[in-house]
């Protein structure tokens, strides 16, 4: 089980780096949009408007996937809580069709065999 839970911590990541990324594109893209739009009206408040609505989006991104990514560690530290934590993110994930859905499922199946929960205990105790 020890490369199944590895795995689960090495996707809980990857998955969070990569909305992370299509977050700052977002933002990029957003106020890139903006700045243009500001500049051909001439309109200042244009800019301000997208720049603070591409910044709450990634904001937004960042705090939804951080939360992944530190269970993600704690699992490929062994840490119980991690366990925990990525088990109810995962349960979160399943709605993110299809890519989200297939790694919640498999982590969810990964993280509650008494395998799993034995390799937790034996590297904690």
């Amino acid at each position: 089980m020890e490369k199944h839970v590895t795995l689960v911590g090495a996707l809980h990541i990857g998955y969070s780096a990569f909305q992370i990324l299509g977050g700052l594109i977002a933002l990029l893209f957003i106020v890139g949009g903006g700045l243009l739009g500001g500049l051909i009206s001439e309109e200042g408040i244009v800019i301000g408007i997208t720049f603070f609505i591409g910044a709450i989006i990634s904001l937004w991104i960042l705090l939804v996937s951080l939360p992944s990514i530190i269970g993600g560690v704690a699992l490929l530290r062994y840490k119980p809580w991690g366990r925990y934590l990525v088990l109810v993110l995962s349960v979160l994930v399943l709605f993110n069709i299809p890519l989200g859905t297939a790694i919640g499922v498999y982590s969810i199946w990964a993280l509650v065999q008494d395998e799993t929960a034995e390799l937790f205990a034996s590297k904690t105790g």
